[in-house]
C-alpha cells in the first residue's frame, strides 16, 4: 500500500476473510498452495512496514503499480485458507476515501490532483477488465465499527499478551458470521426500522456472500491495541456487549440496550480522544 491507504494503516482494525485453496482459480490456488508451505510467511507487521515503506517514491505513489503476492495464511480443521493482502485494489479504495478523511489543502500536498486523476483513470481500467473484484480485508481507523461485533462472540475473543506484541483479535466460521448477520438485521429492523447501523450491516453481510461458504471471518484490533490502556484493553468485551445490546432489544429492554450501549461509546471514546490529540 502507498500513501493513500497508508494514512489508514497505523492505528487501525481489520476485517479479513480467510478462504480455503478451493475457492481461488487456478493459477491462483496453484500459487498459494506453494506460498502458504513457506517458513518465511509475513505477518501484519510486516504488511504495516512495507505499506510505510512506500511512502519513500518522489514524486509519490498512489497505489503500488503491481499487486501484492502475499497474503495471511491461517489452517483452520486441518484445511489451509488463505487472505491476499491485495494492497493495490485497497490502496484505490483508500484513495476513494481520502477526500472525507483529510482537508484539502494536506490532501493536494501529500497527493497532488494530477497523481490522483491517474490513479483514477487507471483503476476504472482495471474494473472494466476485474468487474467482480473485491478485497479480502476492509479497515477502520481509530476505532471497531460497532456493525463488525454483529459478526463475533465473546467466546470467539483471543487476547494474546506477549513481550513484544498485543493481539486482540475475534475467528469466526463464515456460516456463523451471516447467521449472526441476519439475526442482528432482524432485530434491529425491528426495533428500529432504519438506520446507519442497519445499512452498515446490510452491507457488510453482502460483502460477506461474496466469499465461500467455509472461509473464516477474522477480526483483528491492528493497531488500536496501542491506543487503549492496558488494563482497559485486557477488559475489552465489545462483542459481549453489542451482543448484550441486541439481545435486550429483542426483548424490548431498552434500558438494558442503552447501558451496553453507553460501555461501547465510553470505551472507544477514550481512542477517538486519541484520534484529536494526534
Amino acid at each position: 500500500m502507498t500513501l493513500a491507504s497508508s494514512v489508514i494503516v497505523p492505528y487501525a482494525a481489520y476485517l479479513r476473510v480467510y478462504e480455503p485453496l478451493a475457492a481461488f482459480p487456478e493459477p491462483e490456488r496453484s500459487h498459494w498452495a506453494r506460498y502458504a508451505k513457506r517458513d518465511d510467511l509475513p505477518g501484519a507487521q510486516d504488511e504495516l512496514r512495507r505499506s510505510l515503506a512506500d511512502l519513500l517514491p518522489v514524486p509519490p505513489v498512489a497505489v503500488p503499480v503491481h499487486e501484492s503476492a502475499d497474503a495471511f495464511v491461517a489452517l483452520v480443521d486441518g484445511v489451509t485458507c488463505v487472505c491476499p493482502w491485495r494492497t493495490r485494489l485497497r490502496g484505490w479504495l483508500a484513495l476513494e476515501e481520502l477526500p472525507e478523511r483529510l482537508p484539502g489543502p494536506l490532501l493536494d500536498a501529500a497527493l497532488p490532483p494530477v497523481v490522483r486523476r491517474q490513479a483514477v483513470a487507471d483503476f476504472e481500467r482495471w474494473l472494466e477488465r476485474n468487474p467482480d473484484a473485491r478485497p479480502w480485508i476492509r479497515s477502520a481507523t481509530w476505532h471497531v465499527p460497532v456493525r463488525w461485533f454483529v459478526l463475533f462472540g465473546d467466546e470467539e475473543r483471543e487476547f494474546t499478551k506477549g513481550d513484544e506484541s498485543l493481539i486482540l483479535r475475534y475467528r469466526t466460521p463464515m456460516v456463523q458470521a451471516r447467521r449472526r448477520v441476519a439475526r442482528g438485521l432482524k432485530v434491529l429492523k425491528e426495533a428500529l426500522g432504519e438506520g446507519p447501523l442497519i445499512d452498515g450491516l446490510v452491507d457488510v453481510g453482502r460483502w460477506l456472500e461474496e466469499f465461500h461458504p467455509r472461509s473464516l471471518v477474522e477480526l483483528d484490533y491492528g493497531g488500536l491495541v496501542h491506543t487503549l490502556p492496558a488494563g482497559q484493553l485486557e477488559d475489552d468485551h465489545s462483542a459481549a456487549d453489542v451482543a448484550e445490546g441486541l439481545a435486550a432489544l429483542r426483548d424490548g429492554d431498552g434500558e438494558r440496550a442503552g447501558g451496553a450501549y453507553e460501555r461501547l461509546t465510553d470505551r472507544w471514546s477514550v481512542v477517538r480522544g486519541r484520534q484529536n490529540a494526534s
